[in-house]
């Protein structure tokens, strides 16, 4: 088949073109900067923006299946619009140029809506996209996903950096909440069975989650365990995120534009609505701390962890 993958330069697309190349399909790949995806096996690489539309005729002419790995938290310049209106931009015109072009399937992976409201700004965003989407092609399939476990994860590298660096790991109140973390390996699993599967056959909205469901303490605690380090928590009654949320990604060295909205988005549980994804598609799932490992062993390929 015929496939386009936007976003095939952050951590899920550069990882999942070589594996459609792998099963026989024709990949092309949608970038802003074309030589920022180093992907393996493309046909071709389109110079293009999803939020001001250049390159997207061509990007999805003949496609089989698109790809929507887009996601716009980065800083705005220039006065340009808050991430959510250029998500919500982005989504629209990739939707409308996937439905000019006759594209069969749309597969979008987005995040998971809270149990009993409350959702930030971050996720609503998500939603929102997603709900564009759905619309975009017959066969559409959005998977949502709470924290995914990989060497490439910003989220997952921004809570090691924090982790490695802190001497006591200070907990706000928004520690007892729960959710389920997922391997990147079982992430890549699913957006491969959701391209390719006969199963499915108008637009679907999945959750796909790992088996393991945790505290967002227990998972830091988790982190702090695989690196070997001997750190205590302190538990906070309060949560004052916007403040934490800054002064965590300064120590992580990470954009506080990705890691306040991520922190907003913990006030409540992430769970699965149900564990359909895994039986339609036929994925096996790794556990929270094999994925953890995993996760560590191919960033450590690259790069020596400190706490390591």
């Amino acid at each position: 088949m015929r496939v386009l993958v936007t976003g095939a330069s952050g951590a899920i697309g550069g990882d999942l073109v070589p594996r459609l190349v792998a099963r026989g399909h024709a990949v092309r790949a949608l970038a802003r900067t074309p030589s920022r995806v180093k992907a393996v096996g493309l046909e071709e690489v389109v110079r293009g923006d999803v939020v001001t539309g250049e390159g997207l005729a061509a990007a999805v002419s003949g496609a089989d299946i698109a790809y929507y790995l887009v996601h716009s938290m980065e800083p705005a310049v220039d006065g340009s619009s808050p991430f959510a209106e250029r998500e919500r931009l982005g989504a629209g015109n990739f939707a409308a140029a996937a439905r000019r072009a006759g594209v069969r399937r749309v597969v979008y992976l987005g995040g998971p809506v809270p149990q009993g409201g409350g959702t930030s700004a971050h996720l609503a965003s998500r939603l929102a996209v997603e709900q564009l989407l759905l619309d975009a092609a017959p066969q559409a399939v959005a998977l949502r996903a709470s924290i995914v476990i990989s060497a490439r994860s910003r989220s997952f590298r921004f809570l090691v950096r924090l982790v490695e660096r802190v001497r006591v790991m200070p907990l706000p109140a928004w520690r007892v909440h729960r959710t389920r973390p997922i391997d990147g390996r079982d992430v890549l699993a699913f957006l491969v069975a959701a391209g390719e599967s006969e199963a499915v056959a108008g637009a679907l909205s999945l959750d796909i989650a790992g088996p393991d469901l945790l505290t967002y303490a227990a998972m830091i605690e988790h982190i702090r365990d695989a690196l070997l380090l001997g750190r205590p928590r302190l538990d906070l009654p309060f949560t004052l995120t916007p403040v934490a949320a800054r002064v965590a990604a300064a120590i992580a060295g990470e954009d506080a534009e990705l890691v306040v909205p991520l922190m907003e988005g913990l006030g409540a549980d992430l769970l699965p609505r149900d564990e359909r994804a895994a039986e339609l598609f036929g994925v096996r799932l790794h556990h929270f701390d094999a994925a953890v490992e995993h996760a560590l062993g191919v960033w450590e390929r690259d790069e020596q962890l400190a706490a390591r």
